[in-house]
């Protein structure tokens, strides 16, 4: 009976391991030595170096978003929610690129808000603007693709924010979504949601427990990162070697509206998350992805990610749910031309 059991949880071991990043990456470089031996060797090279060329930029990363877990910070994100409305839309645009929160955790917080009477326009903004960027992802963003352009997705982040509250706001006076909230939900996650009712404390290192907080959110965040880095630099080279240049170039390469649009609504099912994206956009770029269209893509697929709809779903009304991808989407093409042309 005990060897049964171990060999089921070998098994069940293994099959958790078989859907994580690293089971990806050995999977396609083991078809790349199988069905192409000549380029592995390079495929190895080119995923290996842009890692480690990112390097600094993911310790650095991790370090930051460690210290604004180990200290509290989420809590100066709760006071974007204070004041009156129009205030409330502005700051939530601008905390929402600021806030270290996983997918997971954004949703207690935007219930929490919801329950206590934040207006949903506000939450609106913050919930557009979050998913776009974070620290680690802006700091990831610039290794792959330049300080320009993680600058240009921080504002257009905001933006977006600011499109969407507002928005929001003038659909609410015609008397749409006054009771925009599902019944609470129950979520699973076991992270919980940041406290409300706290106080940062940037000293972190005076109280054993911020300090024990502060390596598990180091390690764990620090692998996060490194896999799917891993996985995205892997993806990357396949892009490069193995997909045709003109094929990327006619799709989404050029001027004009058209392709701006093809990357937002490709970006939507494909995306994978903020830090995957960065390196593989910057291989369709060298292949003739025109900028306005990376942009696009990029902001689609954050917005309409799995975790950011799920959030959304989980929470408010389908009629809420709607108005949340189509602001999302046109806010992205809208975001990718303007970044076209500037």
């Amino acid at each position: 009976m005990t060897d049964v059991t171990q060999i089921s949880g070998r098994g069940r071991d293994l099959a958790k391991w078989l859907k994580t990043p690293w089971a990806l990456i050995v999977v396609i470089l083991t078809l790349v030595a199988v069905l192409d031996p000549g380029n592995f060797m390079a495929v190895l090279q080119f995923a290996a170096t842009a890692l480690v060329s990112t390097g600094r930029y993911i310790l650095f990363a991790v370090l930051l978003l460690a210290y604004l877990k180990a200290t509290g910070a989420e809590v100066m994100v709760a006071r974007a929610f204070e004041g009156r409305e129009v205030r409330m839309i502005f700051m939530a645009a601008l905390f929402g690129g600021l806030a270290p929160f996983c997918s997971c955790e954004v949703i207690p917080f935007i219930a929490g808000l919801l329950a206590l009477g934040a207006p949903l326009s506000a939450v609106m903004a913050f919930w557009l603007s979050s998913p776009l960027i974070d620290p680690p992802t802006l700091l990831i963003t610039a290794g792959a693709l330049g300080w320009p352009f993680a600058i240009g997705k921080a504002i257009v982040a905001v933006a977006l924010g600011l499109f969407g509250g507002f928005a929001i706001k003038a659909l609410m006076k015609g008397g749409l979504f006054a009771s925009p909230l599902r019944k609470a939900p129950s979520t699973g996650c076991g992270c919980g949601g940041p406290k409300l009712d706290t106080k940062p404390v940037w000293k972190f290192w005076q109280e054993q427990p911020r300090r024990d907080h502060f390596k598990a959110e180091f390690v764990s965040n620090g692998i996060f990162l490194l896999k799917w880095l891993a996985l995205a630099y892997v993806l990357e080279a396949l892009l490069v070697y193995y997909v045709p240049a003109d094929l990327i170039a006619t799709l989404v390469g050029g001027e004009g509206v058209v392709p701006i649009a093809i990357a937002a609504l490709v970006g939507m099912p494909a995306y994978l998350n903020s830090y995957v994206a960065p390196p593989l956009l910057a291989g369709l770029i060298d292949q003739g992805m025109s900028n306005g269209a990376a942009m696009s893509f990029m902001v689609a697929g954050a917005v309409s990610s799995i975790p950011a709809m799920l959030a959304v779903w989980s929470l408010v009304k389908p009629q809420v749910f709607a108005t949340y991808l189509a602001l999302g989407v046109s806010g992205a093409i809208v975001s990718g031309v303007v970044f076209q042309l500037i």
